[in-house]
Parts: C-alpha cells; sequence; structure tokens
C-alpha cells in the first residue's frame, strides 16, 4: 500500500481509502449483510488501507456503529477516520432534511462519536449545503471543533466552485470529496485546479462510477427499486450504453498492463495532480483485498494518453 499525507495536516492515509456506504447501508442498498460488512472493514485494515470514510446517513448511524465495533480495541493512532454529517434523519415527520446550521451539526457530530466509539475524528465533512446557512458559518463551527481537539481536519462535499471558494475564504478547508471518475471528469475545469493551488486534498468518491467501471455490467443489467444510484444520469438507458462501450475498450488497455479496468480506473485518479486518495466502497471482503493491488498500478505517460483517446 502507498501513503500520503492530508493537505494542511501530519494525518498519514492510505492511497486506497474505504467508501462504507454499503456496511449497514440498508436505506441505500438491498440486502445488506451486516457480518459481511465488518469483514469488509477487517479486510481493507488487513491490507494496509488506514483512511476509513463514512457517513452518519449511511444506514441512519448504522454504518458508523459497525466501524465502531470494528475499530474498538484497535490502536487509534493507526486508523484515519473520516465521517460527514448534515442529513437530518429524525425529523417528526421522518423526512431527511439538511442542515448546516451549527447546532445541528454539533449535535451530529457529537452522536457520530458515540456510534463510532472515539473521542475524536480524523477528518469531518460537512456532507451536503442545506441552501440557508452561509457555508463559511458553517465552517467556521467545525473550526471551534478543531481548536478544541475534537477533530483533526476539515472537510466539504458536494459543493460548487463558488461555494468551495466561499468555504475556504479563511483557508480552513483541508479535503473535499466530490464525484469524479473516467466517465465523469467535470471538477477538471475548476474545482480540481483550485484545490492544487490552495492546499486542499482531492478525494474523489463513486471513483469506480458506482460500479460501471467494475468491468462486470452488461446491457441487461437493471438496478433494484430503492437502490440509490437510479439518481445518477449515468444509469439512464443512453448514458448507459455509451459508458459500457468505453468500458470495453478501456479493458483492452488494462489487458496489456495485466490488469483489470477497475484497477485502471484508480490507478488513473491517482495520477491527477491533486488526488490524494481514493475511496472505493464494496459489500464483501474479497472485493477489497482485490481493490488494494491498485495501489500497485503505476501508468506512464503513453497509458494516459492512450485512455484520454478513449474518452474524448
Amino acid at each position: 500500500m502507498r501513503y500520503t499525507t492530508l493537505k494542511k495536516t501530519n494525518l498519514r492515509i492510505s492511497r486506497i481509502g474505504l467508501g462504507t456506504n454499503a456496511v449497514g447501508g440498508h436505506n441505500l442498498f438491498e440486502n445488506i449483510n451486516e457480518e459481511a460488512g465488518k469483514k469488509f472493514v477487517e479486510a481493507a485494515l488487513e491490507e494496509g488501507i488506514t483512511f476509513l470514510d463514512t457517513a452518519d446517513i449511511y444506514g441512519k448511524g448504522r454504518s458508523e456503529e459497525l466501524i465502531g465495533q470494528v475499530i474498538s480495541g484497535r490502536p487509534r493512532n493507526e486508523i484515519v477516520l473520516a465521517t460527514k454529517g448534515s442529513q437530518n434523519w429524525q425529523t417528526a415527520d421522518g423526512s431527511v432534511q439538511t442542515d448546516n446550521s451549527p447546532a445541528y451539526l454539533r449535535q451530529a457530530f457529537e452522536a457520530s462519536l458515540k456510534r463510532l466509539q472515539t473521542d475524536y475524528i480524523d477528518l469531518y465533512y460537512i456532507h451536503f449545503p442545506d441552501g440557508k446557512t452561509p457555508i463559511g458559518e458553517a465552517v467556521a463551527e467545525l473550526v471551534k471543533w478543531k481548536e478544541e481537539g475534537k477533530i483533526r481536519a476539515i472537510g466539504v462535499s458536494n459543493l460548487s466552485f463558488e461555494q468551495l471558494q466561499e468555504a475556504n475564504v479563511h483557508g480552513d478547508i483541508n479535503a473535499l470529496q466530490m464525484p469524479y471518475h473516467l466517465l465523469d471528469r467535470s471538477v477538471e475545469k475548476d474545482i480540481l485546479p483550485y484545490c492544487v493551488e490552495n492546499d486542499i486534498s482531492f478525494i474523489p468518491y463513486g471513483p469506480l462510477a458506482f460500479g460501471l467501471l467494475g468491468g462486470k455490467y452488461t446491457k441487461e443489467f437493471t438496478l433494484a427499486p430503492n437502490d440509490w444510484r437510479r439518481s445518477v444520469s449515468l444509469f439512464s438507458s443512453d448514458e448507459f450504453e455509451n459508458s459500457l462501450a468505453k468500458v470495453e475498450q478501456l479493458k483492452k488497455v488494462a489487458a496489456n498492463k495485466n490488469s483489470t479496468v477497475s484497477h485502471l480506473s484508480l490507478a488513473w485518479l491517482l495520477s491527477q495532480n491533486g488526488v490524494d486518495s481514493v475511496i472505493p466502497g464494496g459489500k464483501h471482503p474479497e472485493q477489497i483485498r482485490d481493490t488494494a493491488k491498485a495501489s500497485r498500478l503505476l501508468l506512464t505517460a503513453e497509458d494516459l494518453s492512450q485512455i484520454d483517446d478513449i474518452l474524448s
């Protein structure tokens, strides 16, 4: 496993991290096996993956609880733990409401600490902007937690370029998490360059295009009725078939490297300036054991040029 340092911190993170929305994420996926999820996290740690990414909305707290069970008793300083808050599911009508108010964020944060069985979080993200609270006001609340020693780094997620600039007006942001993968390079226009210029670690989520770059889908693939990916445009019929065609070409590049399209996709992201870690997900231990191998795949300038030709 290769490692790097989260920007403007001394936090050493694995370049392959672990996305855990399918660990206890009963509200996001069907047929979630909690024991398999815990073994998935344990396998990641065994592979040297020390950067664990979760959120309080995954399973409405359940993902954090399961991760807390896995890391309990392990040396805390050997794990870099990231979680996110802003999605309030404990509303009167049962709906999920985004809330960036300092009071709610503090409440959500304290609840995450209990579920994760820890007294500090290494990296805490504001998961989504709420469209009401000034993002700078929400970030200022996290700055207080950092001063209190409750978090070590501040992250934001799912922001527009303008919102990112507002959030980072005082240089407080250590990490930004946004969708980025071979089939969606929109962040390259302004967001990724801004992160490079302002010393912010860019952490792509959905690095395998939510499964499309796993190389196993066919035209007959359909999502389960409650699968959250139904809201992702890549899975609309036209885009889906176009993406599958590109994946078939990428498989040939991967084969020439004695690799797989999923490993190629992760290696490509890690070759991009500003990307410090990727956080692929999964449900079973064998998935992350295979994914960890991607850290050893290095791409040449010729490889990168060939990939660009396919995507153009």
